[in-house]
C-alpha cells in the first residue's frame, strides 16, 4: 500500500526559529514574495504563546482540487497534492478555497489571472516533469522525494517539531511524544524534548508525572496558561 505523505507541527517544539522557511526557500528558489511555508504565532503575547509552522497539508480531501476549473490539481501515488502550472489559468480559486493559504501567486501586484501561475508547496515531490530535470526544478522546485529525502523544511528542523513523511509513522512519532509528556502542555523540559540525561526510556509513575517532569526542575517549571 502506497504511504500517505503528511505534515505534522509540534507546536511543543516549535520555536519560532523559521529554519523551515529559510530551507524551503533556499532548497526550491521560489519566486519573490512566495514564501510555501511560513510560521504563525498563537496567542501572540499572552500566557501559552505557541508557533505554528504551516505549508500545504496534502489534504485527502483537497479543497483546491476541488474548485479548480481546469483541473489542474492532481494526487501522487504517496497522497501529495501537486499542480500542473502549463493547465493552471491563474484564476486564483484554490487560494480562496484552501484554509491554510498554501496556493499562492508568484508576484505581488496584478489582478487574478494576471500574476502568472499559482505557486504551492510540494512536500519536496516536484511536478509532473520528467523526475530531477531542469524544467520541472524551474516550475516546482526540488523532487527530494525521488531521491528518497525527507522535506527540506522537516530534514531542517533543530528541534524536530516539523515532522513529514508517511502518515501512520509521524502519527506514531507525535503520539509517543504526547504519552511522554503526560500533561500536554503543562510541563515540559529539555528530557521531554530529547531524551532522559541517563538515556534510559522515559517511564510514568502510575497515574503521576512522568519521571522528567518533577516539579522544582528549573527545566521543568510549569507553563501558565490562558485560563
Amino acid at each position: 500500500m502506497p504511504a500517505r505523505m503528511k505534515f505534522i507541527c509540534d507546536t511543543e517544539r516549535c520555536i519560532d526559529c523559521n529554519g523551515c522557511v529559510t530551507a524551503c526557500k533556499n532548497e526550491n528558489e521560489t519566486p519573490w514574495g512566495v514564501q510555501r511555508r511560513r510560521v504563525v504565532t498563537i496567542h501572540d503575547g499572552e500566557p501559552g504563546e505557541h508557533y505554528l509552522s504551516v505549508a500545504c497539508m496534502h489534504c485527502t480531501d483537497a479543497p483546491c482540487m476541488a474548485v479548480c476549473p481546469v483541473d489542474c490539481f492532481y494526487h501522487t501515488e504517496d497522497g501529495v497534492v501537486l499542480h500542473d502550472k502549463d493547465l493552471c489559468i491563474g484564476c486564483g480559486y484554490c487560494s480562496l478555497a484552501c484554509p491554510f493559504g498554501a496556493p499562492q501567486f508568484p508576484q505581488a501586484n496584478g489582478g487574478f489571472n494576471h500574476r502568472g501561475k499559482m505557486d504551492k508547496c510540494t512536500f519536496c515531490a516536484g511536478g509532473p516533469e520528467p523526475e530531477n530535470s531542469a524544467a520541472e526544478f524551474r516550475k516546482y522546485g526540488r523532487n527530494r522525494l525521488s531521491e528518497g529525502k525527507l522535506p527540506v523544511c522537516a530534514e531542517q528542523c533543530g528541534t524536530k517539531a516539523l515532522l513529514g513523511g508517511d502518515a501512520d509513522v509521524i502519527a506514531g512519532i507525535y503520539k509517543q511524544r504526547v504519552e511522554i509528556r503526560g500533561y500536554g502542555p503543562e510541563l515540559w523540559g529539555w528530557d521531554i524534548a530529547y531524551a532522559a540525561k541517563d538515556g534510559k526510556p522515559i517511564t510514568h509513575k502510575g497515574d503521576g508525572p512522568r519521571v522528567n517532569q518533577q516539579g522544582g526542575v528549573a527545566q521543568n517549571t510549569a507553563a501558565k496558561l490562558p485560563t
